[in-house]
C-alpha cells in the first residue's frame, strides 16, 4: 500500500511518502525560503566569464544565477529573444532556474525552457519528443510517440510523463493547449516588463507539485491535516483526475499526523550519521564540499557459514540500505561508497546489477558507475532543489561543521604557549588571570600546568571558567 501523507502549518508544508508503512521519500518546503527551481525570469547578464564559458545573470534574488553559455543560445522561433549568438553584459534574457542555491553558490540556470503538466512536459526552445523511462511497455510507449507527433507544436518539443501511460490523446492534447497559452502569457510578461530582471513565471508550490507528479493511480491514500489545503487539492484533481478523488483524506484527529503514521521520529534519524543495519551492521555518512562518501561496517554481525558470504550478504543489505538514504536524504552529485572488500569478481558484478535494478525506483536520475579494485561503487545522482539536511539543520556554532574540536589539553597547551610568549615581552609582576570553558579549567587542574608555569616564571596564575565560553576560546589578562 502506498501512502502520501501531507502535514501542513503555516510556515512548513512536509510531504512523506510511505510504501507498505515504510517511509520512500520525504520533501520540506518552507515559506521563508521557497525554492527557485523551475521558476522563469527575465534576467539581465551581468558578468561574461569566457574561459569558462559562462554568465553570471541578475534575476533579482540577492545571488547572481550561474548560466553555461551552451545553455544559453537564443531559440530561432522566440522573436523577443537577442539573435545574436554572443551573450553580452547588460543583455536581458529569459532564463529558467533547474538547480537551487547552495551554500555559497548561487542558482543554476538554462535557456532551455521546460514547462510541467499533469501528462507531458512543454519544451518550447527544443524541437524534439522524449519519453518517461518508466513507461516500459513497447506497445504503450510506440502509441504515445505517435500522439505526441501529431499534437506537438510545431518548432516546440514534449516529455510523455508516466502518468500519460493509458490517457487519451484528448486528455495529451488539453495538456498541451493548456502549457502553450501558459508559454504564450510568459513571452508576453517578458516583451511588457522592464530592462531590469524580474520573475515571469513561478513554479506550483510542494502541495501542487505533489499532486501534478505524485498522485497517480499507483497512490492508495492522499492524506492531509490542514482543511483549506484539502479541499484545495480536491478541487484540482477533480479537474485533472476525477477517478482519484476519493483517495484523497481529510486527517482531524487529535494525535499529530505525522506522529499517528510513525513518520516523526524516522524524519529525526535522517540527520544521524551512523545508520544501522538490521543484521548489526551500520553505516557512516559523511558529507565533504566535493562528494558524500558512504562505509559499510559489518559491526555486530559475524555471519553463519564463512566470512566471504558474510561480506557479500553485509554489501547487499548495505546497498538497499544505502539507495534509500540517498533517495530520503536527497543526497546529489557525486557519491563514493566504501564496500567491505570481496574477493569474488562474481560477487562484486551481482552488487552491481542489483544497485541498478533498485535505482530504477529513484524519481531522481542517478548511475551506478563501476566498482574499483578497493571495493569503492561511484554513484552519480543529479541535485537540484535544496534538500531536507539543508532546510533542516544549521552549521553546529561550536565545531563549525568540523565535527571535532580542540580537546582541552591541546587548548591548555596553546595557553601555556601564550603565557611564555607574553613572558618574554615583560614579566608579569601581578600574575594572570586566565579565562576559559570548564572542560579546559578541569584540565588545568588536574595536569596541574598552570602551577608549573607560576613556579617556573615566579608568579601567580588565577583560572577562572567563563559559562558559554566556546570550548576552543579562552582570555588571558596580564596583571601588571
Amino acid at each position: 500500500m502506498k501512502s502520501i501523507i501531507v502535514n501542513m502549518v503555516p510556515e512548513e508544508t512536509c510531504m512523506a511518502l510511505l510504501e507498505d508503512g515504510e517511509l520512500e521519500a520525504v520533501e520540506v518546503e518552507r515559506s521563508s525560503h521557497s525554492h527557485l527551481v523551475g521558476n522563469i525570469y527575465k534576467g539581465r547578464v551581468q558578468n561574461v566569464l569566457p574561459g569558462m564559458q559562462a554568465a553570471f545573470v541578475d534575476i533579482g534574488t540577492g545571488k547572481n544565477a550561474f548560466l553555461y553559455i551552451g545553455d544559453g543560445l537564443p531559440h530561432d522561433t522566440i522573436k523577443s529573444m537577442p539573435q545574436n549568438t554572443r551573450i553580452h553584459i547588460g543583455q536581458s534574457l529569459p532564463i529558467q532556474i533547474v538547480k537551487d542555491a547552495i551554500g555559497t553558490k548561487g542558482p543554476r540556470a538554462t535557456m532551455h525552457i521546460s514547462l510541467p503538466g499533469r501528462n507531458v512536459v512543454l519544451m518550447p526552445t527544443a524541437a524534439y519528443i522524449g519519453m518517461s523511462r518508466r513507461i516500459e511497455d513497447e506497445e504503450e510507449r510506440a502509441r504515445l510517440h505517435a500522439i505526441a507527433e501529431r499534437i506537438c507544436p510545431e518548432g516546440m518539443g514534449l516529455i510523455i510523463r508516466t502518468v500519460a501511460a493509458g490517457q487519451s490523446e484528448e486528455n495529451l492534447a488539453a495538456d498541451v493547449r493548456y502549457l502553450v497559452r501558459l508559454w504564450e502569457s510568459i513571452l508576453a510578461r517578458y516583451k511588457l516588463k522592464s530592462k531590469g530582471s524580474s520573475l515571469l513565471y513561478r513554479d506550483a508550490d510542494l502541495l501542487i507539485r505533489l499532486v501534478r507528479d505524485r498522485f497517480t493511480a499507483d497512490i492508495d491514500e492522499l492524506v492531509i491535516d490542514n482543511q483549506e489545503a484539502y479541499q484545495r487539492v480536491k478541487n484540482l484533481v477533480e479537474a485533472i483526475s476525477p477517478e482519484l478523488v476519493e483517495r484523497i483524506h481529510y486527517y482531524d484527529k487529535k494525535t499529530p499526523l505525522f506522529k499517528a503514521y510513525h513518520i516523526e521520529e524516522e524524519i529525526d534519524k535522517l540527520g544521524a550519521r551512523e545508520v544501522e543495519l538490521k543484521s548489526g551492521g551500520f553505516l557512516v555518512i559523511d558529507k565533504t564540499e566535493a562528494l558524500t562518501v558512504i562505509d559499510v561496517n559489518t559491526g555486530k554481525y559475524v555471519g553463519k557459514t564463512n566470512l566471504g558470504d558474510t561480506v557479500y550478504q553485509t554489501n547487499l543489505e548495505a546497498a538497499a540500505e544505502i539507495l534509500k538514504q540517498i533517495r530520503l536524504r536527497d543526497i546529489g552529485g557525486i557519491i563514493i561508497v566504501d564496500f567491505i572488500d570481496m574477493e569474488k569478481e562474481e560477487q562484486k558484478e551481482e552488487l552491481l546489477t542489483y544497485m541498478r535494478s533498485q535505482v530504477k525506483h529513484d524519481r531522481t536520475k542517478t548511475n551506478i558507475v563501476d566498482i574499483t579494485s578497493l571495493g569503492l561503487v561511484e554513484i552519480t545522482r543529479k541535485k537540484s532543489r535544496q534538500n531536507i539536511e539543508s532546510i533542516v539543520y544549521s552549521e553546529c556554532p561550536t565545531c563549525h561543521g568540523r565535527g571535532r574540536i580542540e580537546s582541552p589539553e591541546t587548548v591548555s597547551i596553546r595557553i601555556s604557549r601564550d603565557i611564555r610568549r607574553m613572558e618574554r615581552k615583560s614579566h608579569a609582576r601581578e600574575g594572570y588571570e586566565i579565562e576559559v570553558h570548564e572542560t579546559v579549567a578541569e584540565e588545568l587542574r588536574q595536569n596541574q600546568l598552570m602551577m608549573n608555569l607560576a613556579a617556573e616564571f615566579g608568579t601567580d596564575i588565577k583560572v577562572t571558567v567563563v559559562p558559554g565560553m566556546h570550548p576552543e576560546n579562552y582570555t588571558i589578562l596580564q596583571q601588571s
